[in-house]
C-alpha cells in the first residue's frame, strides 16, 4: 500500500497556549470550550476536533496519513497589525509550529510565516526560522498590506530580497490566499471570499510569479499554489491573449506558456471535482507537479463527511475510477510529489524520508 503525506494541513494551538496579549488586543484567541476561534469583529466555529494536536494525531491514524505539512494559520499573516505587536505575533506562530515539528518530527513538517511589507524584519525572521528552528517551508499570503497602507500582490518586485534568501536556503514555498474581504469592496455574504475570491487571489499571485520569471530567476525555490491554483488553469488562454494583444502592458515580462509544467511549480489537489483536477493535469501536461492537499480540518477541506459524501483522498480515488490518473500516479501525488516539493535535492529527500520513517 502506498504512503500518504498530506501536503496542506492546519493546526490550532490549544486556548491556553495562545499568549494573553493576543486576546487582550483582540488579535486572535480561542474560546476555552474550543468551540470558536476569534479576532476583533470576527469569529469562526471550530468544526472538527482535529483542529487540535491530540485529535489531529488520532484523525491521521484513523485515515492512514503518515505525515502532514502544517501551514501557518491564515488569521496570523499579520496584515493590518500594529507595528508594536506584529513581530510578537509572527514569532509566536513560528515558534509554535517549530515546537510541533520538533516534538513530532515523524508526523509533521511545519511552515513559518513572515510579513512581506517589512523586508528587514522578514529577512531576519527567515534566517531565525531556518538556522535556529530548523523550518524549511515558508508560507506567504497571496497579498499583503504595506506599512503605508497599500495592498500589493506577494510577488511584487519589492519582495525580491525575500525570494533571494529563500532561494539561498532552498526553501519550499506555500502561497495561500486570505484577507480578500479587506481590499475587495463587496459585502461578505454566502462565503464569497472563500468560495470565489480566494481562487482569484491565487491566480493573481501566479500571474506575477510567472510573468516575472521568478521560477527561473530563483531556481532553488519550489512553490506550491494552494487550492489547485484552480483559476490559473482556467485563465491561461486569457493571459496569453492579453500578452499577445497588448504587449505594451507586458514589457520585460515572461510569456505565460513557458511556466506550464515547470518542475519548480506545484499545485495541490484541493479543487473538489475530477474535471477541475483533469484540467490541471492537461494544462500542466504532467501529474508530477500535483500533490495531495486536504486543507484539513476546515469544512472546505477534504474531510470525512456523510453529508458531503466525502473522505480524505476521495478526489484521487474518483480520478482513478474515471481514468484521469493511474494508480501509480495517485500514489505519487500522495507521497513522492510532496517529497519533491519539500526536498531541494536527493540528500535532503533521504533525510526527510528517514525522519518521517518512510524508508
Amino acid at each position: 500500500m502506498y504512503k500518504r503525506i498530506n501536503g496542506h494541513a492546519h493546526l490550532l494551538p490549544y486556548p491556553e497556549e495562545i499568549p494573553s496579549f493576543m486576546k487582550e488586543k483582540e488579535i486572535f484567541w480561542i474560546d476555552d470550550d474550543r468551540k470558536c476561534m476569534r479576532q476583533k469583529g470576527w469569529s469562526r466555529p471550530i468544526t472538527a476536533p482535529s483542529f487540535f494536536l491530540k485529535e489531529k494525531l488520532e484523525w491521521m491514524e484513523a485515515n492512514r496519513i503518515q505525515h502532514a505539512v502544517v501551514l501557518n494559520l491564515s488569521q496570523l499573516y499579520g496584515n493590518g497589525l500594529p507595528d508594536d505587536c506584529l513581530n510578537e505575533v509572527l514569532r509566536f506562530q513560528n515558534d509554535y509550529n517549530a515546537r510541533i515539528q520538533h516534538e513530532h518530527p515523524e508526523k509533521f513538517t511545519c511552515g513559518f510565516v513572515v510579513h512581506a511589507g517589512y523586508i528587514d524584519q522578514a529577512l531576519k525572521e527567515i534566517e531565525r526560522c531556518v538556522e535556529e528552528l530548523g523550518l524549511q517551508v515558508l508560507c506567504l499570503p497571496t497579498h499583503y498590506l504595506t506599512a503605508d497602507g497599500q495592498w500589493k500582490g506577494v510577488f511584487d518586485p519589492e519582495i525580491e530580497p525575500i525570494l533571494e534568501l529563500a532561494d539561498h536556503y532552498q526553501l519550499a514555498l506555500e502561497v495561500h490566499p486570505y484577507d480578500g474581504e479587506k481590499f475587495i469592496l463587496l459585502e461578505n455574504t454566502a462565503w464569497r471570499f472563500h468560495v470565489v475570491w480566494m481562487l482569484a487571489q491565487c491566480a493573481d499571485a501566479y500571474h506575477f510569479y510567472t510573468l516575472n520569471n521568478y521560477y527561473e530567476r530563483y531556481p532553488h525555490i519550489r512553490v506550491c499554489f494552494a487550492h489547485g491554483g484552480q483559476l490559473n488553469q482556467v485563465n491561461y488562454g486569457r493571459r496569453v491573449q492579453a500578452f499577445d494583444g497588448r504587449p505594451d502592458l507586458f514589457v520585460g515580462k515572461e510569456r505565460p506558456k513557458r511556466a506550464l509544467g515547470h518542475p519548480n511549480i506545484f499545485f495541490d489537489t484541493l479543487v473538489h471535482d475530477v474535471l477541475s483536477l483533469e484540467m490541471i493535469i492537461r494544462r500542466q501536461r504532467t501529474t508530477r507537479q500535483i500533490m495531495i492537499g486536504l486543507d484539513d480540518p476546515y469544512p472546505l477541506g477534504e474531510m470525512e463527511s456523510e453529508r458531503q459524501s466525502s473522505y480524505p483522498g476521495k478526489l484521487l480515488d474518483l480520478a482513478v475510477e474515471a481514468g484521469i490518473i493511474t494508480e501509480d500516479e495517485r500514489a505519487a501525488i500522495w507521497c513522492d510529489n510532496v517529497l519533491a516539493w519539500l526536498s531541494p535535492n536527493e540528500a535532503q529527500k533521504k533525510q526527510l524520508i528517514n525522519r518521517i520513517g518512510l524508508s
